[in-house]
């Protein structure tokens, strides 16, 4: 009588965060899925051999994934792990799919139904918000800034309004114009962190206001770069504003207590502040 047959095994992409500056701070499942795999995909076979050799490894295999062929790698790993075998993707530095190549590898992976895992570790995103001294209970990350053009002046504009911190990563020869340019959309006061070089021998976390750092970097930087900018300051609502509101909603004819979450909404304000106010001239 014969056996049933094993199935056959998919392999799995694992992302695989490595340093972004101090080779310490590798992990120890990072080495072992790296040394594990059968399939490295990098950036830059050059870099990556690199960090391999400071570990003490050796790739079985690398594949370049970048940003110039990423769209066209996808059936080539997907064709990978149909044949078992299982693949590290990897950027420079950092997390993939972050501010790197991995995004649209990822979906055509599992588009295509197979497992992708996740290695974590450094992110220069979280290292700089978590040093910046500013508020990290809602934060968002821009990544790079377009470089001119309506794209460039629209992300500025969001930036300002933001009512959480912003995270974005700059080359350090524009730093000082986009230091500029947030002035414009959040004004000279804004609290703001300039990080450079973070986990490396001269990392430097510069705390101030944008005019204050503007100053500071007047001249080109040195480094890695990453800007953390704080929110925009919301508006005082005051009661007569929300029931100015609330008289605009029940004048289009809107229920009381649909014209109570419509006014929390657009003003940003709590539901039962709204409520209190409405409650006198409830029907």
């Amino acid at each position: 009588m014969n056996e049933p047959r094993e199935p056959h095994r998919q392999g799995t992409l694992y992302l695989v965060a490595t340093p972004i500056g101090n080779l310490g701070d590798i992990t120890q499942r990072a080495c072992e899925i790296l040394e594990e795999v059968q399939v490295v995909a990098c950036e830059d076979t050059r870099q990556t051999g690199k960090l391999l050799k400071l570990l003490g490894l050796q790739a079985k295999r690398l594949l370049i994934a970048n940003e110039h062929n990423e769209a066209s790698i996808g059936p080539t790993v997907v064709e990978l792990l149909s044949q078992g075998n299982d693949i590290a993707l990897v950027s420079d530095a950092g997390t993939p799919a972050i501010s790197d190549p991995g995004e649209r590898l990822v979906k055509h992976v599992t588009d295509n139904g197979h497992r992708v895992s996740v290695v974590p570790g450094a992110s220069a995103a979280i290292a700089a918000l978590t040093l910046s001294g500013l508020p990290t209970k809602r934060w968002a990350m821009e990544g790079f800034l377009p470089r001119k053009g309506q794209e460039r002046t629209l992300h500025l504009e969001s930036i300002g309004s933001a009512d959480r911190t912003s995270v974005l990563f700059e080359s350090p020869k524009r730093l000082h114009k986009t230091l500029l340019d947030l002035i414009e959309v959040c004004g000279p006061d804004r609290p703001a962190a300039v990080l450079r070089e973070l986990t490396k021998l001269h990392e430097e976390c510069a705390r101030g206001t944008l005019e204050e750092l503007t100053q500071r970097f007047s001249g080109e930087a040195k480094g890695e770069i990453v800007i953390v900018i704080g929110a925009a300051k919301l508006p005082e609502v005051t009661d007569q504003t929300i029931l100015d509101a609330l008289e605009v909603e029940r004048a289009n004819g809107t229920k009381l207590s649909s014209a109570v979450i419509q006014v929390s909404t657009s003003l940003g304000i709590q539901r039962n502040r709204v409520y209190a106010l409405a409650h006198p001239t409830k029907e």
